[in-house]
């Protein structure tokens, strides 16, 4: 049986280094309000039968409530989005990076697979060993600092798992020029694929892990 992680939840101290937990009970109760219906609108998306679907921006999670609580207090009246990641998902395959945090809404319990752009090797190469597992229970919110790799979650059950996703308006759209860096693959989203993620090296994303694929 190949190696696995430790599988840390994000209230422990080593979660700290990666993100924060975000309670929004603490700033109002329109924000709890806001999160809640999130989550119960996130609810209603059809589960894929295999693999995993995002969208980054959708029209029935943009709420007014939802949008100015993000907007205002979490990024500082920047311009952002409300999407969703959600299907079965239950390997690592790749990790991607931004220019800012991103917020993780948890609809159901699924689990991070996180690194750091700091462990990154000279090449740009990342050995997987250097990755962390964290858990996520449904309800909790929590912030992936800009400095944490990061990728589509891995379900916690075999019904899959949900995750409302919030970032800057206009990442991980298509890009609108060829970039230099060959990592960055949509806007505003830097991203590298494990040494047997054949679909995604089909794709065009650089092969740059190498060790264990971890398998949730």
């Amino acid at each position: 049986m190949a190696e696995q992680l430790t599988i840390y939840r994000v209230t422990d101290p080593e979660f700290r280094a990666y993100g924060r937990v975000i309670e929004p009970g603490k700033t109002s109760d329109s924000a709890v309000s806001a999160v809640s219906a999130l989550i119960t609108e996130a609810a209603k998306l059809e589960m894929p039968a295999e693999g995993a679907s995002y969208l980054p921006s959708i029209p029935e999670l943009e709420s007014a409530e939802a949008m100015a609580y993000f907007t205002d207090e979490i990024y500082g009246e920047l311009p952002i989005q409300i999407g969703c990641c959600w299907g079965r998902n239950r390997q690592m395959n790749a990790l991607e990076w931004h220019r800012d945090s991103e917020i993780n809404i948890a609809v159901t319990d699924f689990t991070l697979i996180l690194a750091k752009l700091d462990d990154l090797d000279a090449d740009g190469r990342l050995d997987s060993a250097k990755c962390r597992m964290f858990e996520v229970k449904a309800g909790e919110t929590v912030e992936i600092y800009a400095t944490s790799l990061h990728f589509c979650p891995c379900a916690a059950d075999p019904a899959g798992f949900r995750c409302v996703v919030v970032l800057p308006k206009g990442t991980n759209v298509p890009l609108d020029k060829t970039p230099t860096d060959p990592r960055l693959f949509r806007k505003n989203k830097w991203l590298i694929c494990h040494e047997s993620a054949d679909g995604l090296k089909a794709r065009g994303v650089v092969p740059a892990i190498y060790g264990e694929n971890w398998t949730l």
